[in-house]
């Protein structure tokens, strides 16, 4: 007969994997939710919305696993901070998968529309975003407070990224009203990854306290210089991301 330890053992083993399937949920929905209207393929909204319901039916298995450990096994200490970090990075990763759908609901916005003269920065963002949320479940899994402490520094990227795309849409929406309706949901679409971006430091900050039982304050942390804050020249097109899929090849612009 196996003792309560190895049964303990087993269920935070199984807590691990399930929350390393749903990381990877979300973060295939944010991918099939971005090339979806960059590069108008209708059917990956089917897709999207298949990958929400399977994100949101993980995270309550999750929670009843959470508190079963808890009610049957009483952790202490280090284990018991890994349960609860489940319960939070969970709630975190319904939020991602809530956001991938919601970018998908302005497919038909951006499908009648021919875009912006000029491209906009939005699968870069998506690129770093996806980037951070495969960094942030692995700091997770591998219990490393070093890569969890790096995402804020991506996060400011992102930030500027924001910026500077919400800079760029308003100018096409001054220029051009006609626009407007199209601008606005792509301004919403942007603010969506930035989201998604601010939740991956979620995780982040919560796997540094699982590991060192610390509280991270991203206030007191000092805010890195990004080279995305400068906007750049008309028609110019980002540098390619190292990190996450390749999105650059697909522009919201007039072909």
């Amino acid at each position: 007969m196996m003792t309560s330890r190895v049964l303990f053992n087993q269920e935070m083993e199984k807590l691990n994997e399930d929350v390393a399937q749903m990381s990877s949920l979300a973060r295939e929905a944010i991918e099939k939710a971005v090339k979806c209207i960059v590069s108008k393929e209708p059917q990956l909204k089917a897709e999207v919305e298949r990958l929400d319901k399977a994100i949101y039916h993980l995270d309550q298995r999750i929670e009843k696993r959470c508190l079963d450990v808890i009610a049957l096994h009483t952790p202490v200490a280090g284990d018991l901070r890994t349960v609860s970090t489940c319960l939070k990075i969970i709630t975190d990763l319904n939020r991602i998968g809530r956001y991938a759908s919601d970018i998908v609901e302005v497919y038909d916005v951006v499908a009648a529309s021919n875009g912006f003269r000029r491209p906009v920065n939005i699968p870069h963002m998506a690129s770093l975003v996806v980037g951070m949320v495969t960094d942030a479940a692995r700091s997770f899994t591998e219990r490393d407070v070093e890569a969890a402490k790096r995402l804020f520094e991506r996060d400011d990227e992102v930030d500027c990224l924001y910026d500077t795309n919400f800079r760029a849409i308003l100018t096409y929406m001054i220029e051009d009203p006609r626009k407007v309706t199209l601008g606005t949901h792509i301004i919403l679409v942007a603010r969506y990854l930035e989201r998604i971006a601010d939740h991956a430091c979620n995780i982040g900050e919560r796997v540094v306290y699982m590991v060192t039982a610390e509280r991270l304050d991203p206030t007191d942390r000092k805010r890195m210089a990004c080279p995305s804050c400068a906007e750049p020249p008309s028609g110019a097109r980002a540098e390619r991301p190292s990190e996450g899929p390749d999105y650059t090849t697909h522009d919201l612009a007039e072909k």
